[in-house]
């Protein structure tokens, strides 16, 4: 019953942590070095994205509708006069469509973005998240250093991004199949396609201080599910913000910075005692 009733708290307070970020980061200039650097590779990195990804895909939306359009008003045409309506329903319909691909490229587009700019920017990112972590609990988990430890972390990078490509292709290749089934399998792998979305973009947002604590892959997954629904509230916040064009640029490290905060507050002390004997 307790966890019924603090569920929509849980799940309102973690939709504000992108904007508590952004009081944060005005609040403490010396944070702000740690976000500048990341910021204008965003801008490059984006530029690249939208100039070879949006134009091509918004011209490829208006070529799939406009065949769309023809074929069903060949359709139309052959029905008895009193079917005309149909002619406004396919107009509507096509504008629907319209809007749902085009937003589905922003989506996309949002989310190559944030894998791009979390692995370039992620010198800067690590530095803000250990400040941010020892600002908000007073301490940091032991460090492995020394040269020795390089090859091991750029392993772990390597396999985290390994484990994201096969659960977004475990997941997403189910979904992609069932948009073959009109109508309830179109709904359900849009529905599927956004909940993996959030997911994967949760697990880079929240990567910076779990992985200073060396979990498994698994483990992360479970800590997210573990911190529902503020997770999914989170999680659909950033997925929304670093898809709109132009401010996700700025968007990837606000939520970057929110992902530690989110941390702190929600998943430490909670699971402070697990993770510290994971070390």
């Amino acid at each position: 019953m307790s966890n019924i009733i603090h569920a929509p708290v849980g799940f309102v307070s973690g939709a504000t942590y992108p904007f508590r970020a952004l009081v944060f980061l005005r609040r403490t200039p010396r944070l702000w070095s740690y976000v500048l650097v990341p910021i204008l590779v965003n801008i490059v990195a984006g530029i690249g994205l939208y100039v070879g990804l949006l134009l091509p895909g918004l011209n490829g939306i208006d070529g799939l509708v406009a065949t769309l359009d023809a074929r069903t008003d060949a359709l139309i045409a052959g029905l008895p006069a009193w079917l005309s309506v149909l002619d406004f329903l396919d107009t509507g319909l096509g504008w629907l469509l319209r809007f749902l691909l085009v937003a589905l490229l922003l989506v996309a587009i949002g989310f190559l973005l944030v894998q791009f700019g979390v692995i370039l920017g992620s010198p800067w990112y690590g530095q803000l998240s250990e400040q941010l972590e020892l600002s908000r609990t007073g301490k940091l988990p032991k460090a492995e250093g020394g040269v020795a430890a390089i090859p091991r972390d750029i392993g772990r990078a390597l396999l985290f991004e390994l484990n994201k490509l096969l659960l977004l292709i475990q997941v997403g290749l189910p979904l992609l199949l069932l948009n073959f089934l009109p109508g309830f399998g179109t709904a359900i792998a849009s529905v599927g396609g956004i909940v993996l979305a959030a997911t994967l973009v949760c697990l880079d947002f929240l990567d910076a201080p779990l992985e200073r604590r060396r979990l498994s892959f698994k483990d992360k997954l479970g800590i997210i599910r573990r911190s529902l629904p503020a997770s999914a509230s989170f999680a659909l916040v950033c997925l929304g913000l670093i898809s709109i064009p132009l401010f996700n640029l700025l968007a990837v490290s606000l939520c970057v910075t929110s992902g530690t905060l989110f941390f702190c507050d929600q998943i430490w002390p909670s699971f402070n005692e697990g993770l510290e004997n994971q070390e």
